[in-house]
């Protein structure tokens, strides 16, 4: 049974960490090497490192503040943000992160993932899926930084993102990110009972439960947060200690 992962995010923009709600209303929230070092320190399972202007601006990923990250900090780096080729996530790779996460391109070319998987292996291919209701009143996934609609269900994709060869599942709720409210464990759940790959919890996070519930009720295999380290008092420390007090296996620093 492997150990349930404590995944802080950095969402990246213009070089800086930054953190919203809804995809919208960025604030600075400091130096992404800072941070990461920061992280790292209190013993952060792994660090998600998002550019989350580059798919909506049609940018490349910011090699650049990866390569700076990943030469001061040791934890596994899941990057993503612009990855729309193999050389994209080569490059990505090269540079230090260990895994990268594909989005819309990958929507827009299924392919990607299973060459990517192919090529790399699929312990290095994370599928992320952002999702929100939709007109349908459901929930449905949505591409390019959360503005178009997929008419697909987050399960459907996520089994779909599975059979092509993705290893794990990062699955975010629009509507709850940065609001600090809880995860939405009936979306986690339904994915995470559909696939047999890891599903990574995000977007809502306000609480040190709110982790816990993302795992017991949710069954997520790994839950990541920002808000809940950047504006409140809670930390790595805290989080892992209260998850281990909650019965969860945790490695603790």
């Amino acid at each position: 049974m492997l150990k349930t992962r404590l995944i802080p995010s950095l969402l990246l923009r213009d070089g800086r960490c930054v953190k919203g709600t809804q995809f919208g209303n960025y604030r600075d929230v400091g130096h992404p090497v800072t941070a990461a070092k920061v992280y790292e320190a209190q013993g952060a399972d792994e660090l998600l490192f998002l550019d989350i202007t580059a798919s909506a601006d049609n940018r490349a990923t910011l090699y650049d503040a990866v390569s700076a990250t990943a030469e001061q900090c040791f934890m596994p780096l899941t990057v993503g943000g612009g990855v729309r080729t193999i050389e994209d996530i080569r490059k990505l790779l090269s540079v230090g992160a260990d895994k990268v996460t594909v989005n819309s391109a990958a929507i827009k070319n299924p392919a990607l993932i299973t060459d990517g998987s192919r090529e790399f292996g699929n312990q290095c291919v994370i599928l992320s899926i952002d999702h929100r209701i939709g007109m349908s009143g459901k929930q449905e996934v949505f591409s390019r930084n959360g503005t178009e609609s997929t008419n697909m269900t987050p399960v459907e994709w996520a089994v779909r993102g599975q059979e092509l060869g993705a290893g794990e599942i990062l699955l975010t709720s629009i509507e709850r990110e940065g609001n600090q409210q809880g995860y939405d464990l009936e979306t986690i759940a339904a994915v995470a009972d559909s696939v047999d790959i890891p599903v990574i919890a995000a977007g809502g996070a306000g609480t040190l439960a709110d982790l816990v519930s993302a795992v017991e009720t949710g069954h997520a295999s790994a839950v990541a947060a920002a808000s809940i380290f950047h504006f409140t008092d809670q930390s790595v420390i805290k989080a892992h200690s209260y998850m281990k007090q909650m019965g969860l296996d945790v490695r603790m620093a």
